[in-house]
Parts: structure tokens; C-alpha cells; sequence
């Protein structure tokens, strides 16, 4: 079995698209790595996020916003041999993305930003009351380098 670069752009995204959470990577305000999981959506080359206003994961994004964003998918556990510990492994497709942070202002582009998100989870267009997008912090990622491997596929 064999571990296969993925160069090809349809299925980078592919993989993306049919994940339900992404893995965040940032380094947090005392220079420590620090990894979040979190609900997304992805459309045109561009991840957006959202949280709430406060807390270790804007602070450190505001000090250094660069990240590092993990997918993974088809995950798939197989042996050669059941009772050879060395011949399991697991089959996967995976996605790493880089870029920076930016975060959203402007209450229409919340909305934007949001509407991604829940397409990625229900294909629907939903409305969001005031309060709810004064209270929301979204960000995107434009992404800036795509990494993408698949195991066993």
C-alpha cells in the first residue's frame, strides 16, 4: 500500500467538501502549539470559521494569525495479517491547508461567511436574528498552499 501526494485540485477539494469537522493549528500567545477542532465551510479556495468573541484561540489568532488547517476523511482500519501487529494500517485521504486568518466586520459579510458554513452541513440558506451576528466572530482563511496524501487509495 502505498502513500499517494494528491496534486490534483478537484480532489483536494473533494476530500474538503466531505468533511464534517476541520482540525485548527495556530500557536497560542506563550508560543506553544495549540489545535482546535471546529465546524467550517469551504467555497472557492477560501475557509470560513466562526466562534465567539472571546477566548485562547482569538487571542492567539490576533497575535499571530498564520494557521494551519487539517482535514481528514475515509478512514478505514485493515490488516494483511490479523495477528501480525505490523501488517494493520489505515487507509485515509487527508488535506492540510495554509494561510492566514482574517477577521470579518461587517455584519452582511457575517451573514456571507455563515451561509457558507451551514451549506457545508445542510445545503440550505437559513436567517440569522441581529443579536446572533453582533455576537458571532467570523473569520476566513484564504488558503495560500493545499497539502493533500491518501493512504491505501
Amino acid at each position: 500500500m502505498r502513500l499517494r501526494k494528491l496534486a490534483n485540485h478537484t480532489e483536494i477539494t473533494d476530500i474538503i467538501s466531505r468533511c464534517q469537522v476541520c482540525h485548527v493549528a495556530m500557536v497560542d500567545n506563550e508560543g506553544k502549539p495549540y489545535l482546535v477542532p471546529m465546524n467550517f465551510g469551504f467555497a472557492d479556495d477560501v475557509i470560513y470559521l466562526h466562534s465567539g468573541q472571546k477566548g485562547k484561540k482569538i487571542d492567539s489568532l490576533k497575535k499571530n494569525p498564520e494557521v494551519c488547517i487539517n482535514f481528514t476523511t475515509d478512514h478505514e482500519l485493515r490488516y494483511q495479517h490479523k495477528e501480525v501487529a505490523c501488517s494493520w494500517n489505515m487507509r485515509y485521504r487527508s488535506v492540510l491547508c495554509y494561510g492566514t486568518v482574517e477577521f470579518i466586520e461587517a455584519a452582511q459579510l457575517k451573514r456571507k461567511a455563515l451561509d457558507v458554513v451551514m451549506k457545508q452541513y445542510t445545503g440550505g440558506k437559513f436567517n440569522y436574528n441581529p443579536p446572533s451576528i453582533r455576537e458571532v466572530n467570523c473569520w476566513t482563511i484564504k488558503v495560500e498552499r493545499f497539502n493533500g496524501r491518501a493512504y491505501g487509495y
